[in-house]
Parts: structure tokens; sequence; C-alpha cells
């Protein structure tokens, strides 16, 4: 308690006068809700009558407020000077700020998984369940073995579950009736598996301070530009939920014997640092050891253009990746590599900044088309436009051409990995974030979920390309962009180009769409045949990324602007699968957990289905005998999550017994070190590698 006075202390005010306005301010807030709770109260009759569910002593209270209004002559309250309101406002900011302090303090260095518009309870609860005490969602608090005894200094208790991620109270107590015998809460069940699992011996769960420190560092921060995404941050809150109703085990499906898919682990992103070392070896072991302990069977690399060339054209350093890639040949894990020909850092969970080679920002400068633009001229540095795949803009080169002079330097460079089979796939990098799509939706130009984004097409190699289009059809007036499809917030029933009947299928729309769309398959087609070359005897893949927002619109707008031609009466991916079997590559396919967006506020609004297009992927790959990899989009931890990747990993109901081809976890982290979750993830590899997992049974 004393933590939580020190802390009112500091967000509140010292002065009377403060407190007298405040608290002014507060009662004339209780008189508007008030009333707003007895307009929500009435109900109006079927015969146009008006009643309330409220009682009769309410209407009784409520005139005797009146009464006494009156009796003291009607005198309205006193209105507050114009300044006097200012300074009120000025105050209220000061402490706004204060409080954003506190709490990005407490989630960057605290690791407190606390709301975006967390308050002083939400603090309050995190500390106290931090020191073992269980708190409901109504404040109820007490110790966490029973209710009438004091918190223990019990070591097995679990890791503190924030207040955004505690189950309502009814279902949880409903939870507790169908708990193992012998355990009172689900506090004592979680902590009893705990101790059943490792007994009194060391664990690999157990993670020195060194290894917290390097997760913390590489793993990224809890900033808030994380926290400001309305949805990841919406996601992550169910996502990391760890309490999980027992019940719930009785609807799960039983993995034994299915087939064994590998399991991958994406490293973070700052594992590599711009001078090309390893920023933490002997915490990357560490954390590594970890992963094989619980039978991961390897890693994921991104291997990034920006630091491996970054000073010069055709002047590669691989140190840092010599060193970290023979820590995973010691530890015999198999790796997978990105080649990544993006930038990192403008993206959401983008905890570090690598930007594309200087020696290319350089050439961005004198010459900007080389990168995507849109209809308002804004360039995008994140990845280079595919206009110029075929210019020699780049120090005499063509883009296609830099890009395999660096995956050919990288064969040479790590060549006995290939021979030894420790490299067991290439996944090559098509546009931003590594995903075959243009940068349609960029955060940095103010795009938000759920808007549709725009067309990426107005860097002059791109028009060009247009305009030939456009002449070889005999209209040479159609080469332009559409004028009439909104920007990147827009929502498709605001546009004239994606609303129900719009431009989008009519004879210019069809037009402009398919050359869209066919820029983005000869794009991914000319690079993954330099990679097929380069790594001869390798499985290469190239990651599509789900556009699940606005599937249930007939004109399925975002995936439009994203290059793929996907309305309601065609299939857009049939033509990418016929491209990638082309070149015999398996397809890494990225979505939205299905299950969380339907708890998202804006889910309903965006008129998502990312399992309905989950599903259209699959099967489009499927029927044309792809492999598909697949990689969660957010960080999670929940089983309920697992349970859904795994059903989507081995569908039972599929004749063919088709299942992924392996799956990538997204990606290591100290949230993912910590006890619980990693004994959840433990459980997850065991059924993805087709193991019978032995649970109480309830």
């Amino acid at each position: 308690m004393n933590e939580a006075t020190g802390m009112h202390k500091l967000i509140g005010t010292s002065e009377d006068d403060d407190e007298e306005e405040m608290d002014m301010d507060a009662k004339e807030e209780d008189d508007d809700e008030e009333g707003k709770n007895m307009a929500a109260s009435m109900i109006v009759n079927m015969d146009g009558g008006i009643t309330t569910s409220s009682s009769d002593s309410q209407f009784q209270y409520h005139s005797q407020i009146q009464e006494q209004q009156i009796n003291h002559g009607g005198v309205a309250k006193r209105p507050r000077p114009s300044e006097e309101k200012e300074r009120t406002k000025l105050r209220e900011r000061h402490r706004r700020a204060i409080t954003a302090r506190i709490l990005a303090g407490l989630r960057r260095h605290g690791n407190y998984n606390l709301r975006v518009r967390a308050d002083i309870n939400d603090v309050i609860a995190a500390l106290a369940r931090e020191a073992g005490w269980v708190v409901l969602p109504d404040g109820t608090t007490f110790p966490s073995q029973s209710q009438g005894s004091r918190p223990s200094d019990d070591s097995s208790v679990p890791a503190a579950i924030p207040s955004s991620q505690v189950l309502p109270q009814q279902s949880q107590v409903a939870s507790l009736k169908g708990v193992c015998p012998g355990f009172q809460n689900s506090v004592e069940y979680n902590t009893g598996q705990m101790k059943e699992a490792f007994g009194h011996s060391a664990s690999p769960y157990d993670i020195s301070s060194g290894s917290h420190a390097h997760a913390s560092s590489t793993g990224g921060s809890r900033g808030e530009r994380i926290d400001n995404h309305p949805l990841i941050s919406s996601v992550d809150t169910i996502c990391n939920k760890q309490v999980v109703d027992p019940s719930s085990r009785l609807h799960e499906h039983d993995f034994a014997g299915t087939p064994y898919i590998p399991v991958y682990v994406m490293l973070p992103l700052g594992v590599i640092n711009m001078k090309c070392e390893l920023t933490d070896p002997n915490g990357v072991l560490k954390q590594l050891r970890i992963l094989k302990s619980i039978n991961v069977d390897g890693v994921v690399v991104d291997c990034w253009w920006g630091i491996v060339e970054a000073h010069a054209a055709q002047e590669y350093n691989w140190n840092g990746y010599k060193r970290l890639f023979q820590i995973v040949k010691d530890l015999k894990l198999k790796l997978q590599v990105v080649m990544s020909f993006h930038e990192c850092g403008g993206n959401f969970r983008d905890d570090v900044c690598i930007p594309l080679p200087l020696w290319v920002a350089e050439i961005g400068r004198s010459n900007p088309d080389i990168y995507f633009t849109d209809k308002e001229g804004r360039r995008n540095p994140e990845c280079l436009s595919w206009g110029i795949d075929k210019e020699r803009v780049l120090k005499g080169r063509t883009a296609f051409e830099v890009y395999f002079d660096f995956m050919r330097s990288f064969r040479i460079e790590f060549d006995e990995y290939f021979e030894d089979g420790i490299i067991s796939m290439i996944e090559v990098g098509l546009g931003p974030c590594g995903d075959l799509r243009y940068p349609s939706f960029p955060v940095k130009h103010g795009w938000r979920y759920p808007g549709l984004g725009e067309f990426q097409c107005y860097d002059q190699y791109m028009l060009k390309s247009l305009r030939k289009a456009a002449e070889g059809r005999g209209h040479s007036f159609w080469a332009k962009g559409p004028t009439n499809a909104g920007f990147y917030n827009s929502r498709p029933h605001e546009t004239g180009f994606f609303c129900d009947g719009g431009e989008y299928d009519g004879y210019y729309g069809r037009f402009f769409l398919n050359w869209y769309s066919q820029v983005l398959v000869d794009h991914g087609d000319r690079i993954l045949s330099l990679a097929k070359l380069a790594f001869e005897g390798t499985c290469i893949a190239a990651k599509l990324s789900g556009i699940h927002w606005w599937y249930k619109t007939t004109s399925h707008a975002a995936e439009l602007t994203a290059g793929f031609y996907n309305p309601c009466n065609r299939d857009g991916y049939a033509a990418v699968m016929s491209m990638l079997k082309k070149h015999g590559a398996a397809v890494t396919f990225t979505t939205a957990e299905v299950g969380l967006l339907d708890q998202l506020e804006d889910s309903s609004e965006a008129l998502a289905d990312p399992e309905g297009l989950t599903w259209q992927v699959l099967n489009a790959a499927w029927d044309v005998c792809i492999p598909v990899a697949s990689e969660n989009s957010v960080p999670c931890h929940s089983r309920e999550v697992y349970n859904k990747i795994l059903e989507n990993a081995k569908p039972f109901n599929d004749p063919d017994g088709r299942h992924l081809l392996s799956f990538t976890y997204h990606r290591l982290s100290l949230q993912l070190m910590e006890r619980q979750n990693l004994m959840e993830f433990e459980r997850f590899v065991k059924k993805m590698h087709g193991e019978a997992v032995l649970d109480p049974q309830i």
C-alpha cells in the first residue's frame, strides 16, 4: 500500500483549490452520468408508451433532487470563469503526461503488460499480482493460496497476470468447479502442474539475469510505438492470457500420431547489429540451449541487405552471421535464412532500425523514383520499386542483378552449411516486410487498420510500364491510376472504385488491376528464378501476408491495393501459386490468428475473415501441390491460440491428409522465456511433432 500511496501522490495534486475544482468537475460528470443512465434505462413499448426499468424509488429520488433545487430558489451552479477552466485543463494534461511516463517506464523497464489506457488501479493490481496475490476484475483481492491466509513466500507461484488478461469473474468461478481434486483455484492448479513437471530439480525454464538482459535488449521493448497500434495492442491483450479454462481441454484434439511438423523460432531483429556483429553471444547461446531442450527444430534468421552490403556496392560483411551460424551448428539446430532486401524500422513491432544500404540511399536522394510512390507523390524507402527490376540505375546494375549478387555471395560464404543440410530453407524477400505484396498500407504515411490502403504505382518506372500496357490495349488514356480509389484510411463503400458495383469491375478497372497484379507476379517470377539458380538443391520459399480485412466485401479492396486481384468473383491467388509451382518454391503464409479478430472492436466494421482467407490460400497452394509453411502474426502464449494454429496446421477433416511443411514462431523474446509461457510452448511443440501430451484429466 505504501507503493500505491506514493504513486497516487505522484500523479495527484497537493493544492487545496485543485482538489476543490476537480471535485466540482467530478460532481458535474456524475450528474451527467445519472442523466445518461436514466435515458438508457427507458424502454419504448410497442404501443408507443415509455417505461423504465428502474424502481419507483429512483423516481422519488430524482423528484427530491428537483424539489431541493426549487427550495433553494432555483439558483443555478456558479459558472466557472474561462481562465479557471483553462487552468484545470492544463493541470489535467500535466497529470496525464506524468501518468503516461510512469506507465511507459513500467512497460519498458518493468515488463508490465499494462493496457493502453491503464490507470492507477491497473498499476496497483499489477504490483499485487507480482507479489503473488489474486485480483479479480471487481477489485476483490486476496492471497493466492486461500482467502483466509496471508501471502506465502512459495516460489512456485506462477508469474503475475496483468489485469487486462484476467477472465471475467463468473466464468473463472465456473471453471474452478472442474479443477482436479485437491486444487481450490486455478492458480493452485497451475502451480501443481509446474511442481509435477519440474519437481525439485533444476529446469531449462530457469534463466539467469544475464539472459533476461539479453532478451530485453534484442527482443524489443514494450514502447509506445507498439502500444499505439489499434490492432496490435488489442491482439496482444488477447494473446497473452495466461488463465486457461480447464473445461476447454475437453474440446482439444489429440494430435498424437499425426504427421511431424518442424517448429522453428525466429530470432530477434537486433541479434546482429549494424556493424555485423553478434550482439550478445553468451545470451544467444543460453537461449538457444533452452529452445534445444524443448525440442525446437531450429531457428529463423534475417540476413539484412542493409547490414551486409551497407557501405559500398558488392562489398559484403558476413562476420556476425558466421559466428551466429556456428553456435546454431554446434547445438545441432537447423537454420532457415531470410534474404531481407527491405528496410526494418517503419512497421509495428520493429524494435530496431535497419535501413537500406547507404549507397542505395545516396542514389535515392538524386533519383527518388527508385522507391514505391503513392498518388500524392510520397516515396516509401522501405524497399525498391519493382519498376527498376530491369533498369540499370544502381551503379550500373539492375535491381535483379543486385539481389542475385547478394544471394550468390551468401551461398559461397556458407557453402558448408548447405552441404551439411544445416540450412534447410531460404526465404527470399520480395517486398515490404519480406512479403510478396505492394507497400500499400505504410504506417509512416498515416495508415491505420482497417484502412484499405492506396495503390503504389506512381514512380516514373511503374508509370512507364502502365503506359506501355495501356498502349498495347489501344487505350492510351488508361495510362493512369484510379482517381476515385480513396485514401489510406478510406472504407470501400466511401469510394467510387471499390464500392459494390464500383469501377473496379468495369473495363478500365479490370485492365488496371490485371496489370497491377501481373507486375507483382512477374517480380516474384524473376527473383525466384535467380534464387533457384543461387541455392540449387535447397528449398526456397516466398512469403505471403494475409490481407484479411474487407475480405467479406465484393471488391476485397485491401487485397487489391496490395496487389492480389482477388474480388469475390475471381481467384487472385491462383496465378501466384502457379508461379511458385514453376520454380518448385514453397509458400510461407502469415495471417492473424483465427478467433482473435472476433474480439477486436474494429473487426466487425472491417468485415475481416482471416479464416476464410487462410483456407483460400491453403487450398490454392495444395491444389497445385505447393508445400505451405506458416508463422504467427503476433506473439501469442495462450493455449487457445496454439490450438487454433494446430487445427490449421493439421486439418482433421482433410481427406488427403495434407499438412504444413513447417511452422515458425514469431519471435524469440523475454516473454516467451518466462516459465509458464515456455511450458505452454513446449506442449505446443510436442503436438506439432505428433507426440502424446499428458495433461491432468478433468
